[in-house]
């Protein structure tokens, strides 16, 4: 993966930013250490773009991609992130970085890294429930985690507050009973489980492999190597699509 990180494809230098619940964590091109420092509720955009400013004082970016803990559409935020502060949907992103800016849904720019050709399903395993379906190359985020499921919703059961309520055991229960009718009900030929508490599963469910967390910055690499996101070792017999942004 180091390789990976170190470089864009597009020849830019990206300053990749992952903005999650707990904490945000940011990658130039040309550099392998991820830096971070903490989020939560209190942190608003004003404050996202000072503390990412502090960490990368040092590295030299051209642009920037934002992978935002929520809906985006049309490449702004349409809603206010659940487990941050407020300000974010009319936020200029680019006029505070002085530089042209791309936003993302975080699980669909970590699901972008992972992907490898085909119809692929990804799952975002963190403070709430991110869901990314990528097929033939084009990037359909997902709000699943917010549909209905037992006494409240999927991302109640298998986020973080589902997690620390009811346990791991019952927890890997959910998370597996949830992987199991998402993989029937859209049929992926490839499911990713990704997100900081992959980890915390003792095994995967059948038919899925494990995504990294830095493959979000892979992700955000890619958002800039124009029509060309694709990888180039996708499996034999697939043709690699073209997608427009």
């Amino acid at each position: 993966m180091k390789h990976v990180l170190a470089s864009g494809p597009s020849g830019k230098k990206v300053l990749v930013i992952d903005v999650g619940g707990t904490s945000v964590k940011i990658l130039a091109s040309g550099q392998t250490e991820i830096r971070s420092f903490r989020s939560g509720p209190t942190l608003t955009p004003v404050r996202m773009v000072s503390g990412v400013k502090k960490l990368a004082a040092d590295w030299t970016y051209e642009v920037v991609s934002i992978g935002y803990p929520g809906p985006v559409l049309g490449g702004r935020p349409s809603a206010e992130p659940v487990n941050l502060g407020r300000g974010w949907l009319a936020f200029d992103f680019a006029q505070a970085f002085g530089r042209p800016v791309k936003v993302m849904n975080d699980a669909a720019m970590q699901a972008l890294g992972s992907y490898k050709g085909g119809k692929m399903l990804f799952l975002g395993l963190g403070t709430g429930l991110g869901t990314t379906l990528i097929a033939n190359g084009m990037v359909k985020p997902m709000e699943l985690g917010h549909l209905p499921y037992k006494k409240g919703t999927y991302e109640d059961y298998v986020g973080r507050a589902g997690l620390e309520r009811n346990g791991k055991k019952k927890w890997r229960r959910h998370v597996a009973d949830v992987v199991e009718r998402f993989m029937a009900a859209l049929q992926p030929d490839d499911t990713v489980i990704g997100g900081g508490n992959v980890k915390k599963l003792n095994a995967l469910p059948q038919r899925c492999r494990a995504g990294e967390n830095a493959n979000a910055f892979c992700g955000g690499f890619r958002l800039w190597a124009g029509t060309d996101v694709l990888p180039s070792n996708l499996p034999p017999g697939r043709a690699r699509s073209k997608q427009k942004r």
